[in-house]
């Protein structure tokens, strides 16, 4: 966005593009999201999209896309084999990372499955890595390796100045190196941060990690799923790189790495996935399972169409002006939040703001996932639909005890390029009632609870009648308002 100054207000973040295609939206009255809420067990993945006022759940396929990228879907070359979309897209990739070798996948998790079963050879492994995200450790499980995190400690601290709390602790990863290095199938570096807050990770320490790693001849791979938020903000808070253009900032990244991989339902605005390589033994190795799980060399599972329109998305990546949006109506969201004081993750990260229903709710153990409750109210209350990243976002060890996640957040995402700074505050609106109100809100149980990934289908029930009285007091304060 531009660096625009008010004359009579404070300022507050801008647009720079303007809307020219528009989906309504519908607002259910509260007495209806509480039944919605009931039918979708509690878990804002099933609730039907039809009965959301603002979808804040993630930004992953969710992004707008700009007129040129829609444009671009029209000249696609549907070939099975060799299209000229294809080699668009590669050489995208080659001149914005400046990687050698580029393999197309379905989406972000496609590719952690293709990666783990190349990279972890045999079961014992691990896999250091700042943080987890839940289906990249759900696949480096699978083939019987285990995920070691080593944020930095701020990372897992709430409220804190640290501008880049997703950076890996080097000091760690060096004592895992002295103690298990034959061990390590690779070291993986996410940026930013997804279930702690959407924290970026700095350059220096990128630099670091993979200066280490090319010492002890160890793979770096770097999930690029949320760079263009991450680059942002190594522009906007690393002083070495305030004068650098994001081009730039991009490319020194692909030169420090040896495998980038990314959702493109994320990063470029479209749809897709892809794997990005420097060494030619480590793509022929990747590539051997290309055709097996995705679909043939060419497309990878991918429709030509999004493939064109990524190729238009990774260059808007390169634009302050479109990716500096999401993080700017982020920053507005945690600076508004947090002036009413109401708990949120400090500083403002990228993906979306983050509510800390640990603290929020503090009344509620995590047993009985607060941050699964807090996303089922804020519905009710508000018809937005948020996504429990805390306990909930866990799976059971294999002995069936419970592990309880670091930190209980509710994400509102912020898709690039879809909301209105009205509906932004609508949000901070409804969210400080809920605030007010938090005393009424009780934990949740479950109901049917799946073995993996239980977050995205599990359903669960309210420990009370908490729901019947949190609708009532919303009536007594709203009336028939919806």
């Amino acid at each position: 966005m531009a660096d625009i100054k008010f004359f009579g207000s404070s300022d507050f973040p801008v647009e720079m593009h303007k809307v020219r295609i528009i989906q309504k939206l519908n607002l259910l009255p509260v007495d209806e999201r509480l039944d919605s809420i009931t039918d979708a067990g509690n878990n804002t993945f099933l609730l039907k999209n039809r009965n959301v006022f603002l979808d804040m759940l993630t930004d992953s396929g969710t992004n707008a896309m700009s007129d040129k990228q829609l444009a671009a879907m029209m000249t696609a070359d549907d070939s099975y084999a060799g299209s000229e979309t294809f080699y668009r897209l590669e050489a995208k990739i080659q001149e914005v990372f400046g990687t050698k070798y580029f393999l197309p996948a379905h989406q972000g998790r496609a590719c952690e499955n293709l990666l783990s079963q190349v990279l972890v050879t045999r079961p014992g492994m691990i896999v250091p890595m700042n943080y987890h995200f839940t289906t990249t450790k759900a696949h480096i499980s699978r083939f019987g390796a285990e995920v070691e995190e080593i944020v930095v400690d701020e990372g897992l601290v709430v409220k804190s100045k640290n501008p880049f709390k997703g950076n890996l602790n080097v000091d760690k990863l060096r004592e895992l190196i002295k103690t298990r290095k034959d061990d390590i199938a690779f070291v993986r570096l996410e940026a930013g941060t997804n279930l702690i807050g959407g924290q970026p990770v700095s350059m220096a320490n990128v630099k670091e990690v993979s200066e280490l790693c090319r010492k002890e001849g160890i793979i770096f791979v770097l999930d690029a799923s949320l760079l263009a938020d991450n680059l942002y903000f190594i522009k906007t808070r690393e002083d070495a790189y305030k004068n650098k253009t994001i081009a730039q900032i991009m490319l020194e990244i692909g030169e420090l790495t040896d495998i980038i991989y990314f959702s493109a339902r994320k990063l470029g605005f479209a749809r897709g996935g892809g794997i990005c390589v420097h060494r030619q033994d480590l793509m022929e190795r990747i590539r051997e399972l290309v055709p097996l799980f995705e679909g043939f060399l060419t497309y990878g599972g991918m429709s030509v169409r999004e493939m064109e329109a990524l190729t238009v998305g990774l260059d808007e990546t390169l634009d302050m002006d479109m990716i500096s949006q999401a993080p700017q109506f982020i920053s507005h969201m945690v600076d508004e939040l947090s002036a009413m004081n109401i708990p949120v993750v400090t500083p403002a990260g990228g993906l979306g703001c983050h509510l800390n229903a640990k603290e929020i709710l503090s009344h509620i153990p995590q047993e009985r996932y607060p941050a699964g409750a807090l996303a089922a109210a804020l519905y009710i209350v508000s018809g937005i639909r948020g996504m429990e990243r805390g306990t909930l976002s866990e799976q059971r060890n294999p002995d069936g005890t419970e592990p309880l996640a670091n930190m209980e957040l509710v994400r509102l995402a912020v898709p690039r390029r879809v909301f209105t700074l009205s509906q932004i505050k609508y949000a901070i609106d409804r969210i400080n009632w809920l605030y007010q109100n938090r005393g009424l809100v009780g934990g949740l149980k479950f109901t049917e609870e799946p073995k993996i990934l239980r977050f995205f289908y599990g359903r669960l029930a309210p420990d009370s009648d908490w729901q019947e009285r949190l609708v009532k007091k919303f009536k007594e304060d709203f009336g028939e308002s919806l």
